[in-house]
């Protein structure tokens, strides 16, 4: 039995889209030999009609399919913004289609014929991927929450702590007292949830990208 060299910590849906059904039941086996959940489909089209781009996962696409080619299944889910990881299956004559789209966004791409450890490692890097892509968005979604209880005074105070303002300067700009100013700054503070200077600036920055 093939045993991955990683530990599978980060775990999501395989989905394996490949015309090929011999290829596509030789996937499924192998990822389901070692625990994975995954769901296999002929034609993008079916791929399409049961993706839950909210649940974490991979995908592993065939480049050359006759419906619409992984190229074109890709291209569609950039528009949908999906975030899911792509590994493309490729054969020899492929590969500038393979570099194509790796400057399209795909993951990685592996050539037939392949190790199977090699498809294990590259669908385990590719889960704790999505993984960390979909906890920085939800880090990012709450600290717009947070930055939403903030008063537009306090929005100005924020946005000078953050470029260095000391509290006399910041004072001045606004024309308010200097003990306005720090109270404004210790509510911004307490909102935001920064437990020092340096962390509202990185929670800032989390939020101007």
């Amino acid at each position: 039995m093939t045993k991955p060299t990683e530990t599978q910590n980060a775990r999501g849906t395989i989905y394996v889209v490949d015309d090929d059904d011999g290829m596509r039941r030789a996937l499924t086996l192998l990822l389901g030999t070692v625990g994975f959940d995954t769901r296999a489909y002929a034609r993008p089209s079916e791929f399409l009609a049961n993706l839950k781009p909210d649940e974490p996962g991979c995908l592993v696409l065939d480049i050359r399919m006759p419906e619409m080619s992984g190229l074109e299944l890709q291209q569609q889910l950039n528009q949908t913004g999906c975030m899911l990881p792509v590994i493309f299956i490729t054969g020899h004559g492929d590969v500038p289609m393979a570099v194509q789209a790796m400057k399209a966004g795909a993951f990685e791409f592996i050539q037939k014929p392949f190790r199977e450890q090699d498809l294990l490692d590259k669908v385990n890097h590719a889960l704790r991927h999505d993984a960390e892509n979909r906890q920085d968005l939800a880090r990012r979604a709450e600290v717009l929450k947070r930055l939403e209880t903030l008063t537009p005074r306090e929005r100005q105070v924020m946005d000078l702590v953050v470029e260095g303002g000391a509290n006399k300067v910041i004072a001045i700009d606004l024309g308010l007292s200097e003990r306005t100013v720090e109270i404004h700054r210790a509510k911004v503070m307490d909102k935001m949830g920064a437990r020092s200077v340096a962390h509202l600036v990185k929670l800032h920055m989390m939020i101007a990208e």
